[in-house]
């Protein structure tokens, strides 16, 4: 292929210039024609539409709890303590999903409705592990909205997440942001991991909690639930339990009114590199069985727990029970890793292998798993 010739009179006059920069700035401006992003004839931006669409649709799910503790003070009057909280409907029989400590301790449950009516609610199952409640409010079906619950799986890193709760008793109001991380952590007020926690940006402050976190369709994608705030107010990081938890634990709460986890009976220790180096363990990860439940699986199938108490730097810890390297073969590398194969590959009643070391010697026991006792 040949070179095109440089040909002459290609710079444009000043002339030529005068004419081509008011028709450069002319396109320019038909193609923003507010100076920023594309609006629709409404003069909102589509991602404008679709926060207002949502919020239309999905607002009147959502529901404000306030719950009223009964306490003494000291002559021993009886004094109400009123909290409040968000809540969504989850179908047309009137049951409402919320976080377990909303509801928790509650003498009453007062739901405050779409159309600002306020009717009593009784409370049918709580999840403390999970921080989720179902109550239920006995009215028309006509006058409930009902969410569409969503798939927490197929979340990615930065789509749309919107927010609509009570945050300090303002009802139905509604932030945006984006999932800001997925698979975070939480400790339930019960000492386990909540696990595959969503991270969001969306504004979430005191009685946001139980309120969901929808995407761009309005679908449910979790519960919101936390936020990490040294002032205690929203700072950008908040946490939402997945809908996918919550729709596996659903139907137990409402027909049994507690969920069922699989229980081996123990409490442990992570085995870490540091601490394998300071106690001279033969493995640097696995789970030190601490203390074994009296009567629990764990004490019936033999496992053993501590023998002695050492210092550890500045801890005390249980040290010489057996160590748990694997269950049914899969690699266990501490305590949450234990606690997420039962929860995702077992149920109560279940039998699970279990590998260990004894004395620095490998065994294998069986266990026959019980419930996790209510807290």
């Amino acid at each position: 292929m040949s070179v095109p010739k440089r040909r002459s009179g290609l710079v444009p006059s000043v002339r030529a210039i005068r004419w081509l920069l008011p028709l450069a700035l002319l396109t320019l401006a038909h193609s923003f024609p507010s100076g920023g992003p594309a609006r629709a004839a409404s003069g909102l931006t589509p991602e404008e539409e679709i926060v207002i669409g949502i919020y239309r649709t999905v607002g009147p799910g959502v529901v404000h709890i306030t719950s009223t503790v009964l306490s003494q003070d000291f002559l021993f009057r009886i004094v109400p303590e009123r909290g409040t909280g968000s809540g969504f409907i989850v179908d047309d029989r009137g049951y409402i999903l919320t976080n377990s400590h909303v509801v928790e301790n509650a003498d009453s449950l007062e739901v405050t409705l779409a159309d600002k009516s306020k009717v009593p609610a009784k409370l049918i199952g709580r999840d403390p592990n999970n921080d989720l409640a179902v109550i239920r409010v006995a009215v028309p079906r006509e006058r409930l909205t009902p969410l569409k619950l969503g798939d927490s799986d197929q979340l990615q890193v930065g789509q749309m997440a919107i927010a609509i709760g009570n945050p300090f008793g303002l009802d139905r109001t509604v932030t945006r942001g984006v999932v800001s991380a997925l698979g975070r952590s939480l400790k339930a007020e019960t000492g386990r991991q909540i696990r595959n926690v969503i991270q969001t940006d969306a504004a979430i402050n005191p009685g946001n909690s139980g309120g969901p976190l929808l995407n761009s369709r309005g679908e449910v994608i979790g519960i919101n639930t936390a936020i990490f705030s040294p002032s205690g107010g929203s700072v950008g990081i908040g946490f939402a339990i997945p809908v996918n938890t919550a729709k596996k634990l659903l139907p137990l709460l409402i027909a049994r009114g507690r969920a069922s986890h699989p229980w081996l009976g123990i409490s442990g220790l992570d085995v870490t590199p540091n601490l394998a180096k300071t106690l001279s363990l033969p493995v640097k990860e696995g789970v030190m069985i601490a203390q074994v439940a009296p009567g629990g699986p764990a004490a019936r199938a033999g496992l053993r727990g501590s023998e002695r108490r050492v210092r550890v730097g500045n801890y005390i810890v249980n040290v010489g029970g057996d160590i748990i390297q694997a269950l049914d073969g899969r690699k266990i590398a501490g305590v949450d890793d234990l606690t997420a194969f039962l929860d995702d590959h077992k149920k109560v009643g279940d039998d699970v292998r279990v590998d260990i070391l004894r004395d620095g010697k490998p065994q294998t026991v069986t266990v026959r798993l019980g419930e996790l006792p209510e807290s």
